[in-house]
C-alpha cells in the first residue's frame, strides 16, 4: 500500500472517445485546433442502496475482466491534531483479514484466482481499495470487499495493530524520512499550515501519533468512517448488468445502516512569508522550493494554474525549464505544480540546482518568472500546447479498467455526480491567457511565499 499523491487518479483513465484530432500526442509543435467536438461520456448507472452505500456501475465486455474498486471518503484531511496518520494506518488494517475471510488471507486470495493490481491508497481527501478480478471471480472480489466492509472487527487485536503501526512507522523511515529532501517537504507543509490544521503533518502522520494509536482508537475510526453510508462502490468491465445488482444486494444490501458522518470545512490559512533553510544528509545538489496557497481541487482557478504549471515546468518548453536546464544550466530539474485537495491547494515550484550553480540567479530567474505570470498573459502557443497536453493526457490515460473505476469515484466525491469528464475538459478548453494571469495574480504573491532551501550535509 502507498500514500498517493493527490492527482494520482488523474493519471490512468478508459478511453471511450478519441481524442479531437488538435490533441494528437506529437513532437511539441502546436497544430491548428480542430473544429469543437462533443466531449467523450462515461457511460455509467448510479444508485444508493438502502443502507447509504453508493454503487456505480460501467460495464464493458471488451475484455474478460473486471476492476473492482472500493472509495471510503475519509481522509487525513478528516484527522484531528494528536491522531495524525490514522486514515493511512486503517489502509494497511483493511488487509490483515475480516471474520470470514481469515486472518491475513485477502492477498493470498485474490492471487490464487488470479487478481491483478491489488492494493490501497491514501490521499488528504479519501482511501481506496482495490482489484482486478476475471470475470468469473467477480463474486469472490464482492465478498471480500463486502466482508472487510462489515466484519473487520472481529480479527482486529493488539498485535495485529502493533504490527501494522510498525510496518507504516517503516514506510515513513523509507520515503519520508531517510529519503533525499523528505526534511524539507516536512519543513514545507509546517510552514504553509499552522498547528490544528489537518494539512500539517502529511498522510503519513506522525511518529508519536502513530505510535501512540490505542485499539480502542481505531475501532473508534472504523465505527465512524467505515459505514456504507461513506462509501462508494465502483464495478467496471466484464460483468452481466441484468444480473449485477442482485449480486451487490447479496454481499452489500444487508450490512447495517449508519449516518454518514459529516465532514469538517478547513480553510486555508492566511498566507505568511516564511524563508527555511534545512540541512539535509541524504541530498547531494541543493534544492530550492517556492509555495503559495491555491485553490481546492476542482476550485475556481484550479485548472487555470495546471495551465501555468505547464507552461512554467513542462520538461523542454516550460518558461523556467527552458531557461534553468537549457539555456543557462543552472539546474538539473524543474517541478511546477498546482497540487489541488479537498479543501484548499498549494501551487509549488521547486528547483534542484547544478553543482557549484548560482543559487542567488536561480532565484532571480524563478521570482521574475512569477512576477511575469501575475501581469503579462500566456502566448497562444503556451496556453495550446498545455491544453493539448492536459487534454491528451486524460483521453488517452482512458484504456485500464481501474483507471476509469477511479476517474468515475474522483468527479463522484469531489463534483458529486459520476460522468463529468465534460465539464472537467471544458475548464481547460475554455481557460483564457488573460483568465490565467487574474488567477495567477490573486495566487503567487511573492512578498508572501514560503520559501524552503535545501542544502546537503547534516548526517551521514
Amino acid at each position: 500500500m502507498h500514500v498517493s499523491n493527490l492527482r494520482g487518479w488523474l493519471i490512468g483513465l478508459a478511453l471511450v472517445a478519441a481524442a479531437p484530432a488538435w490533441a494528437q500526442p506529437g513532437a511539441g509543435a502546436v497544430a491548428a485546433p480542430a473544429p469543437a467536438q462533443a466531449a467523450p461520456a462515461l457511460e455509467h448507472q448510479k444508485y444508493v442502496l438502502p443502507n447509504g452505500l453508493e454503487v456505480i456501475l460501467a460495464p464493458d465486455p471488451r475484455v474478460p475482466l473486471v476492476a473492482v474498486n472500493v472509495w471510503y471518503h475519509v481522509g487525513s484531511g478528516c484527522e484531528v491534531p494528536g491522531k495524525t496518520g490514522f486514515a493511512h494506518l486503517f489502509e494497511h488494517m483493511l488487509f490483515q483479514g475480516s471474520k470470514n475471510v481469515g486472518e491475513d488471507r485477502h492477498f493470498d486470495i485474490l492471487k490464487n484466482i488470479g487478481a491483478d493490481g491489488v492494493n490501497g491508497t491514501t490521499n488528504p481527501d479519501r482511501t481506496n481499495y482495490f482489484e482486478v478480478v476475471p470475470s468469473n471471480q467477480l463474486e469472490t472480489a464482492l465478498w471480500l470487499e463486502s466482508d472487510r466492509m462489515s466484519h473487520l472487527l472481529e480479527l482486529v487485536t493488539q498485535k495485529s495493530l502493533d504490527n501494522q503501526i510498525e510496518v507504516v512507522r517503516n514506510e515513513r523511515r523509507q520515503r519520508y524520512d531517510n529519503v533525499p529532501y523528505g526534511k524539507a517537504r516536512f519543513a514545507l507543509y509546517e510552514a504553509m499550515y499552522p498547528e490544528g490544521h489537518p494539512y500539517r503533518y502529511l498522510t503519513i502522520g506522525r511518529h508519536e501519533d502513530l505510535a501512540g494509536a490505542s485499539l480502542e482508537d481505531v475501532k473508534n475510526f472504523w465505527r465512524t468512517w467505515y459505514v456504507p453510508a461513506n462509501a462508494t462502490l465502483t464495478i467496471v468491465g466484464d460483468y452481466d448488468p441484468a444480473t449485477i445488482r442482485a449480486s451487490i444486494a447479496r454481499w452489500f444490501g444487508s450490512l447495517p445502516t449508519a449516518q454518514k458522518p459529516a465532514l469538517v470545512q478547513v480553510p486555508a490559512p492566511a498566507p505568511r512569508a516564511a524563508r527555511i533553510e534545512v540541512e539535509d544528509g541524504f541530498a547531494k545538489l541543493r534544492q530550492i522550493t517556492w509555495a503559495f496557497h491555491s485553490p481546492a481541487n476542482f476550485g475556481a482557478g484550479d485548472a487555470e494554474l495546471d495551465i501555468l504549471a505547464n507552461a512554467l515546468g513542462a520538461s523542454g518548453t516550460g518558461r523556467l525549464y527552458k531557461t534553468l536546464v537549457h539555456e543557462r544550466q543552472l539546474a538539473q530539474s524543474v517541478s511546477v505544480f498546482q497540487n489541488g485537495s479537498q479543501f484548499s491547494g498549494m501551487f509549488v515550484v521547486t528547483v534542484t540546482a547544478q553543482t557549484g550553480a548560482d543559487l542567488a540567479a536561480i532565484e532571480q530567474v524563478v521570482t521574475a518568472a512569477l512576477a511575469q505570470a501575475r501581469t503579462t498573459p500566456l502566448t497562444d502557443a503556451e496556453l495550446r500546447r498545455a491544453v493539448t497536453q492536459v487534454e491528451a493526457r486524460m483521453i488517452y490515460g482512458l484504456e485500464s479498467l481501474m483507471g476509469r473505476a477511479n476517474l468515475l469515484q474522483a468527479y463522484n466525491h469531489y463534483l458529486g455526480s459520476p460522468d463529468r469528464l465534460g465539464a472537467d475538459l471544458a475548464r481547460y478548453r475554455d481557460a483564457t491567457a488573460d483568465g490565467i494571469r487574474a488567477t495567477a495574480a490573486s495566487v503567487i504573491d511573492l512578498e508572501r511565499a514560503v520559501v524552503i532551501v535545501t542544502t546537503p550535509g547534516g548526517g551521514k
